[in-house]
């Protein structure tokens, strides 16, 4: 088992605080289950003709999981995992693949076992992918078939290239059979086993580690996030008190389940309610809202780059005469009758701009319930209220400069901060870094004491992100987000959003997408640059866009320099990597930009 044993006192105690909630401490967590196992076992005993799980494959194939079916399969897999792998309590298993109902399967059998699930994310390149399995100490790694010469050469890789992972005792095959006998194959393996799994060790609680997750950070090695059985069920209970979710709802999941959103959004939440999951490989705009017609979805969480596609798309189908919802599988069009069920999208885990949330608002007739979390807090910290009027949800997206990312949900508190890690607490409009103690705070970050000493620094966890919050008459705090503190802007000691220039550069026309990038300047530190891309079609002028933001903003906050582009860095979930673009400014980093 894996322990706070390299930190010091101080940060122990700080770490406790953190996961303090009211003066609840995190020994104590609310939640009315014994573990996950005990989760899923309640729901296939009560409700086993239920369906659980509703997966699309990339063929567009309709695979469906009742309760009782689902829990069989997870029972066959984590005797699979204990038997044959020797996975044990607190043991750390790889997940190298996609979204498929195997993959839920395999996260799920390890939870029963005890496991920990540390998911990989295929679009890494295969250094970073070497460095998360050895960091993580995982014993055995299962990968999509398609997937298994790539993670043999990762894992038998040279240390002069980077690679290998010595601690890794076999590969397993997931999906179709890899023709190969050297690889155990898990589809295979599980088929006939006992469909009632039973270990001679201690069962799993709900302090027992469950996900070990890597943080998308721009520099430095990735950090493992490591998160609890009760973490998950925390922030689950959360989510679902807050927006009303209930056992006779569905919610379809998106975004990839290697990331904390897919996992607990859209797979533990709907669990904890005894609700249903529609699982898609992948966003299509083509399928997203014809299938959410079809299952009868009522919430879907997104990010907004993906509220972007679906406005693209809308945009191309409008201007074919068509339903800007799209056809369903027989071809008929999707109206907005046929989405009577659905409720809104969850977004998060990006960057909104108010005027995307204004243009998809207004152009599909949907809420938005804007939200907040790192991997760190489990997920997500916080949302806009579901009780707000129309005329309320729209002041709190659009009123203030940036969408309000809502108030706190109850498994944590929040509260802004003084960014320079004093531990001043600051007031209404005040900006700072934006903090947050609860039962959804992370146990720690993994073989990292140099970063929790710093994250819990007086006993909350740091964010990073800077912001502020407003009181409203219900003397509800709905908190904002202005930007990463290390992504702000210090231009000769004073500092900007880039989230405050952004808003101005998507007014102009064209404009696709509009991010404000610090670059390194001799004059004044940093300057502003403007990185665009544009709209298909759009001829668009780095002098217009110059005299647009100048027209709109001082010469100090305005941009100096345009570069135009096709191409943006982003993590797996959509966020746009800023600090990656920094070196296509690089050639006016001597230069003086006066008015």
């Amino acid at each position: 088992m894996h322990t706070t044993h390299d930190l010091d006192a101080a940060t122990v105690a700080n770490i406790h605080a953190a996961q303090t909630v009211n003066g609840i401490p995190p020994q104590q967590p609310r939640v009315p289950f014994r573990n996950l196992r005990h989760l899923l076992s309640l729901h296939a005993t009560v409700t086993p003709e239920k369906d659980f799980l509703i997966h699309y494959d990339g063929d567009g194939a309709r695979h469906t999981f009742t309760y009782a079916a689902f829990n069989g399969l997870v029972h066959q897999a984590a005797g699979f995992l204990y038997d044959d792998l020797g996975v044990r309590l607190g043991d750390r298993v790889a997940a190298l693949g996609y979204n498929h109902h195997d993959t839920v399967i395999l996260y799920c059998a390890c939870w029963l076992i005890g496991a920990v699930v540390a998911p990989l994310n295929v679009a890494e390149d295969d250094q970073r992918l070497a460095y998360i399995l050895r960091n993580s100490e995982a014993v055995v790694c299962l990968a999509r078939t398609e997937y298994l010469a790539r993670a043999a050469q990762i894992i038998n890789g040279a240390e002069a290239d980077d690679l290998g992972a010595p601690n890794i005792r076999g590969i397993v095959a997931v999906g179709d059979p890899p023709g190969d006998d050297n690889y155990l194959h898990f589809n295979a393996e599980i088929v006939n086993r006992p469909n009632t799994f039973m270990s001679t060790d201690e069962r799993p609680t709900l302090t027992d580690e469950a996900l070990l997750v890597y943080t998308s950070g721009t520099t430095g090695a990735p950090k493992g996030v490591v998160l609890t059985q009760a973490n998950l069920l925390a922030d689950a209970q959360g989510i679902a008190a807050w927006q009303a979710i209930t056992g006779n709802q569905r919610l379809m999941c998106v975004l990839p389940l290697h990331h904390v959103n897919g996992i607990v959004v859209t797979l533990i939440t709907p669990l904890f309610v005894g609700g249903s999951v529609v699982l898609n490989r992948a966003y299509s705009s083509r399928q997203f809202w014809a299938r959410i017609a079809a299952e009868g979805v009522h919430i879907v969480s997104v990010v907004p780059t993906l509220l972007q596609f679906s406005l693209e798309y809308a945009d191309q189908r409008a201007a074919a005469g068509q339903s800007i919802y799209g056809d369903d599988p027989d071809g008929a069009p999707v109206g907005k009758h046929d989405l009577r069920r659905f409720r809104h999208v969850i977004c998060g885990a990006g960057t909104l701009a108010m005027a995307l949330a204004q243009s998809f608002e207004d152009r599909f007739g949907i809420p938005i319930l804007h939200g907040y979390g790192l991997s760190e807090t489990t997920c997500y910290s916080c949302f806009l209220p579901i009780d707000l009027s129309w005329a309320d949800h729209r002041r709190w997206l659009l009123g203030y400069g940036y969408p309000s990312i809502g108030c706190p949900i109850l498994p944590n508190e929040m509260a802004i901060f003084d960014p320079s890690g004093s531990g001043q607490m600051l007031g209404p409009g005040e900006r700072g870094e934006i903090c947050a103690r609860g039962h959804n705070v992370m146990k720690y970050y993994f073989k990292r004491p140099d970063a929790n000493a710093e994250t819990f620094k007086f006993g909350w966890f740091r964010s990073g992100d800077e912001g502020f919050y407003e009181v409203d008459a219900r003397g509800r705090q709905f908190f904002f987000i202005t930007g990463r503190l290390k992504e702000l802007i210090n231009r000769g000691g004073v500092k900007f959003s880039p989230f405050d220039i952004e808003e101005v550069l998507l007014q102009i026309p064209g404009v696709k997408v509009g991010l404000a990038v610090a670059f390194q300047n001799d004059y004044y530190g940093e300057e502003v640059g403007a990185y665009i891309v544009p709209e298909a079609g759009a001829a668009l002028d780095a002098d217009a866009v110059l005299t647009h933001c100048r027209a709109r903003m001082p010469f100090e906050k305005a941009p100096k320099v345009v570069v135009f582009g096709a191409d943006i860095p982003v993590t797996s979930t959509g966020k746009y990597q800023r600090l990656k673009l920094q070196d296509r400014f690089t050639a006016w980093a001597h230069t003086q930009f006066r008015p």
